[in-house]
C-alpha cells in the first residue's frame, strides 16, 4: 500500500480506471454469454436472442451521446460510478423468479446494461486523454492500448466465467453473485476517484455533443462498419453454430469465445509494438487505412473455405484466430486516433460521439447476425462482415496523414 501510495496522482487514478473497466467488464461477458446459452437451451431461436440485446444496443448510442455531454457537465467520476451502479441494478433484475424472466424483462435490464456499459468504457477512454500530457502521443497509444487490450482479455474472462457460472451455480445464482462483488468494486470508486476528473472548464451545450471535427466524424464511420463487420458474424451466428452444427457443450462453446477474446485483447495490449514504424512515429490514418484492407478479405475467404468443403473446424477455427489478430490491431488502432484527436477540453463530448458510432455498429451487427444467419447461415454473415470492413477502409482513405490537422 506504501508503494501505491507514492506512484504519482496520474498513475493511481489511472490504476483505478483501470481497475473499475476490468471489474464491469467481467460482469458484462459473463453477462452476455450467460444470455445467449442459457435463452438458447430454453427454445429461442437465434433472431430472438438478438432480439433480446435490441435495447442493450439502442441504448448505448444514445448513452454515448448523452453520456458524453454529463461527462463534461458532472465530470466523469460520476459518469462512471453511474454506469457501476447500473449494472447492478441490471444483475439484480436478472434474478428473478424463472417464471418472470420474460422477453420484455430481460430486454429491460439488457437496455440498463447497456446505458451501463457504455458510461463505463466512454468514462474509463476519456479519462486517458486527461492524465497524459498532449506531447507524449507514444505514451497515450500505449496506456489506451494497454487499458482497451486487458479490457477485452478480461470480456474473454468473462466469457467463460459465464458458462463456468451457467453450469455450476445456474442462471439466478450467478446473478447474485456479479451483483455482489460489483457493488464492492462501486463503493470503493465513490471513495477514491477524483471528483472534478472530465469537467468542462466552460459549461458545454448540448447541441456540442455533435462533432464538428470531419477527422472524428469519418473515423466514427469507420468505427461504426469495422463492428458492425466483426458482431454480424461473432456474437450470434458463431456461438449458436458452434453448439447446433459441431455439436460443442457450453463449457466448450465459452471456453473457446473466451480464448478467442483473451487473445484478442492481448494483440491489442501489444498493437504498438505490432504497429510501430521505422523512424518511431506514431500511427496515422494511413495506418488505419492499410490495417482496414489487410482484415476486409479474411471472413470472404472463411465463407469460400466452408463452401469448398474444407473441415469446417479448421477452417473457421483458423480463420477466427488470423480474424481476431488483424482486428485487434484495427480496434486499437481507432482506439488511439480518437483520442488523439479528441479535445482535451470536454473530451467526453468527442469520445462520447464516437462511441456512439460503435455503440450503431454493434446494434447492427447484433440484428443481423441473428436475422442473416437464420435466413442464410454463417457463410452469408461472413460476406457482409467482408462488405463491411471494405466501407471502413473506404472511409479510413479520407483520414488525416502526419503533418495534417485534424481541423474543424
Amino acid at each position: 500500500m506504501k508503494g501505491l501510495a507514492a506512484l504519482p496522482l496520474e498513475i493511481r487514478q489511472y490504476l483505478l480506471v483501470t481497475g473499475n473497466y476490468w471489474a464491469f467488464t467481467l460482469t458484462d461477458g459473463a453477462l452476455r454469454m450467460l444470455v445467449v446459452l442459457h435463452f438458447y437451451t430454453l427454445g429461442y431461436s437465434p433472431l430472438e436472442i438478438a432480439a433480446l440485446f435490441l435495447f442493450y444496443e439502442i441504448f448505448g448510442v444514445v448513452t454515448n451521446l448523452v453520456g458524453g455531454y454529463l461527462g463534461a457537465r458532472v465530470g466523469l467520476n460520476r459518469t462512471m460510478n453511474i454506469g457501476l451502479a447500473l449494472q447492478v441494478v441490471a444483475l439484480l433484475i436478472l434474478t428473478v423468479p424463472a417464471a418472470w424472466l420474460t422477453v420484455p424483462l430481460v430486454m429491460g435490464a439488457q437496455a440498463l446494461s447497456g446505458i451501463a456499459k457504455d458510461l463505463n468504457k466512454m468514462s474509463a477512454k476519456s479519462s486517458i486523454k486527461l492524465l497524459v500530457p498532449n506531447t507524449r502521443q507514444g505514451t497515450l497509444y500505449k496506456w489506451v492500448a494497454i487499458l482497451t487490450g486487458s479490457k477485452n482479455a478480461l470480456k474473454g474472462v468473462g466469457f467463460f466465467l459465464g458458462g463456468v457460472l451457467l453450469a455450476t451455480l445456474g442462471f439466478r445464482g450467478a446473478m447474485l453473485l456479479m451483483a455482489a462483488v460489483l457493488a464492492v468494486v462501486w463503493m470503493c470508486s465513490l471513495v477514491f476517484l477524483k471528483k472534478d476528473l472530465g469537467k468542462a472548464s466552460a459549461t458545454p451545450r448540448f447541441r456540442d455533443v455533435l462533432s464538428k471535427s470531419r477527422a472524428i466524424n469519418v473515423l466514427s464511420a469507420a468505427r461504426m462498419f469495422l463492428f458492425g463487420a466483426r458482431d454480424v458474424w461473432f456474437v450470434i451466428a458463431l456461438p449458436v453454430y458452434l453448439s447446433a452444427v459441431f455439436g460443442w457443450d457450453f463449457w466448450l462453446v465459452g471456453g473457446f469465445m473466451a480464448s478467442w477474446v483473451i487473445g484478442y485483447g492481448i494483440v491489442q495490449s501489444v498493437a504498438p509494438s505490432i504497429t510501430r514504424t521505422s523512424n518511431g512515429r506514431v500511427p496515422d490514418g494511413r495506418a488505419a487505412l492499410i490495417w482496414a484492407l489487410l482484415l476486409a478479405g479474411l471472413p470472404a475467404g472463411i465463407a469460400l473455405g466452408l463452401a469448398a468443403g474444407y473441415p469446417p473446424q479448421l477452417v473457421l477455427v483458423g480463420g477466427l484466430l488470423l480474424f481476431g489478430v488483424l482486428f485487434a490491431v484495427n480496434s486499437s488502432l481507432h482506439s488511439y486516433l480518437i483520442v488523439s484527436y479528441a479535445k482535451e477540453d470536454g473530451v467526453s463530448l468527442d469520445v462520447g460521439f464516437y462511441y456512439m458510432s460503435n455503440a450503431m455498429g454493434r446494434l447492427i451487427g447484433t440484428l443481423l447476425s441473428g436475422w442473416v444467419y437464420q435466413a442464410y447461415g454463417l457463410e452469408a454473415c461472413l460476406w457482409v462482415s467482408s462488405l463491411f470492413i471494405a466501407i471502413a477502409a473506404v472511409f479510413s482513405l479520407a483520414l488525416p496523414r502526419h503533418g495534417e490537422t485534424v481541423g474543424p
